[in-house]
């Protein structure tokens, strides 16, 4: 038996002696006893482009659209990157340009291209790099470019080289080419939609990046890629409801098996007509065995649920959503504007349902069921409405400025209501009363999608009989707000009904567009590394 008292004194010996300290960057054991016991922290660069991008929609992107932050103003846009953050403290940062814009209509080559310089010249400064956080959407068109996002990794590529480690973050809405995939070294996206897990997918991205780094562990072994041949809009693929909901609650569980880093699966972006938009499955991690039998089986249930995808609500034409807001003893009746949404690429000044809505004659006397309309464009009305004032009559016209092929634009002849300035997007925004409409004109355009977004105008939503908002599927405050909701199917360049939008350049077959096409074959495609690509 051991003598108890010899015992004691080896440990009060160890314990008086100097700690090591902890490895900052490699965790290598061999380096506790060099003479250097500490390594320098990995030096990781932050770079991103976000935008969703209809190229069925006429209107155009320009850079300032973008609102570009440089340098550590781009920290505040990540709460995990806090100055008293963990992950602050685990790496040198060096953030470069994160540029993010509303959705909207394809991007100038000329913003691109200037975007994409500065970008890369703000990476040069800092060379060299262990790892990228990448943050994009992935559903970005450009003129003249097919896959921006692919192109743009690339090119960021020829500047950080081949062995830093890129890990990408994405919305699950975005499309991953092939090329995206294999430029990328760790990839993973949004797991809801609405996307309320948003930020805690960006955090995925940063904590992968840094545990490959920490460990030394690099690159993933293997990233299978597997295209699904299934687009479809989003408001018909929430996570809200079946079959999505069971669908992504299967990716979580996925992603952290043994030998897997993680899983995502992207709707894709129905909007664009491009080879790259369909749906697709990606797994990484370092078990060949494990990374291919999880993207395939991800991609075979995504399949087998194809038609069982509805839309998040009961939708309706505009008449019967009308109608029945109308006539219900449920207020406030919620309608999605859905056809012109620009949260999803619309222009957001289509004037369609507005004239709609302003012949019905229910709405003609200030008596009549109380509707908010939010909102439509018209900086010219803005400027006519501020000339007049609150509780002043102003006569002009809005919106169709972008895209009139609905509907020119339209009169509003009312009583300014109220006036605000600041909004980041918007700018100026102004409610003007016609007679049972309140109608939100803003300088440019702004989606509607929280309850202080109305009520900072002096608008009380909850007690308004009816809300019409330039919208989708609810976002999170609206939907909890609702008394009843209908998705009225509403001409624009996001129009919900895909068919009839006339794809010239997506990849057939495509269901459901082809509705008779054989079961695709869903084998997993393994991507090769970047330093392994010839």
């Amino acid at each position: 038996m051991k003598n108890p008292f010899i015992s004691l004194a080896c440990c009060l010996l160890i314990a008086s002696q100097p700690l090591v300290p902890l490895l900052a960057f490699g965790n290598d054991p061999d380096s506790l006893n060099s003479q250097s016991p500490t390594k320098a922290l990995p030096r990781i660069a932050i770079a991103g482009l976000g935008i969703e991008s209809s190229t069925f929609s006429p209107a155009r992107t320009h850079e300032e659209a973008f609102h570009a932050k440089r340098g550590d103003e781009i920290f505040t846009s990540y709460p995990f990157f806090s100055a008293d953050s963990v992950n602050r403290k685990r790496a040198s940062w060096f953030p470069a340009l994160m540029g993010k814009s509303l959705p909207g209509g394809t991007v100038t080559r000329e913003a691109y291209e200037s975007l994409v310089k500065q970008t890369l010249d703000l990476l040069k400064k800092n060379l060299p790099y262990d790892g990228l956080f990448f943050d994009i959407h992935g559903a970005m068109s450009v003129v003249g470019l097919d896959d921006p996002e692919g192109d743009l990794i690339i090119r960021v590529r020829e500047v950080v080289g081949i062995k830093t480690l890129i890990s990408t973050s994405m919305d699950l809405h975005g499309n991953v080419s092939q090329r995206l995939a294999a430029n990328t070294d760790l990839i993973t996206c949004y797991r809801m939609a609405p996307h309320e897990d948003a930020m805690q997918s960006k955090k995925r991205a940063v904590d992968n990046l840094l545990s490959r780094l920490e460990t030394g562990k690099g690159k993933p072994a293997y990233k299978a890629w597997i295209p699904v041949p299934i687009l479809l809009p989003g408001e018909k693929t929430s996570t809200r409801i079946e079959p999505g909901k069971s669908l992504y609650a299967a990716v979580a569980p996925a992603s952290v098996q043994p030998g897997i880093i993680d899983a995502a699966i992207w709707i894709g972006y129905a909007w664009a007509d491009e080879p790259r938009n369909h749906a697709v499955v990606m797994v990484t991690g370092d078990d060949k065995e494990k990374v291919t039998a999880t993207a395939e089986q991800l991609a075979n249930s995504f399949w087998k649920v194809r038609s069982k995808f509805e839309f998040v609500a009961p939708t309706a034409d505009l008449k019967e959503a009308l109608d029945k807001a109308i006539a219900s003893q449920k207020h406030p009746f919620f309608i999605s504007d859905s056809g012109d949404n620009p949260t999803a690429g619309g222009a957001g000044d289509v004037t369609w349902t507005l004239t709609e809505i302003l012949k019905r004659p229910e709405f003609r006397s200030g008596n009549g069921p109380s509707l908010i309309y939010a909102s439509i464009p018209g900086p010219e009305f803005v400027k006519a409405a501020i000339a007049a004032g609150v509780g002043g009559k102003v006569d002009a016209l809005a919106g169709a400025a972008v895209d009139a092929r609905f509907a020119p634009p339209i009169r509003l002849n009312g009583i300014v209501e109220s006036i605000e300035h600041g909004d980041r997007n918007a700018e100026t925004e102004v409610v003007v009363k016609v007679g049972s409409v309140r109608v939100i004109v803003t300088k440019k355009r702004k989606p509607y999608h929280k309850e202080a977004d109305f009520t900072r105008l002096g608008l009380k939503p909850r007690q308004s009989d009816i809300v019409v908002v330039k919208i989708g599927y609810l976002e999170p405050e609206l939907y909890n707000m609702r008394a009843d909701w209908l998705l009225a199917l509403t001409p624009g360049g996001v129009d919900q009904n895909l068919e009839r939008l006339g794809y010239k350049r997506i990849k057939h077959p495509m269901f459901p567009l082809d509705k008779d096409m054989k079961d695709p074959d869903l084998k997993a495609i393994l991507i090769p590394a970047a330093d392994k690509l010839k």
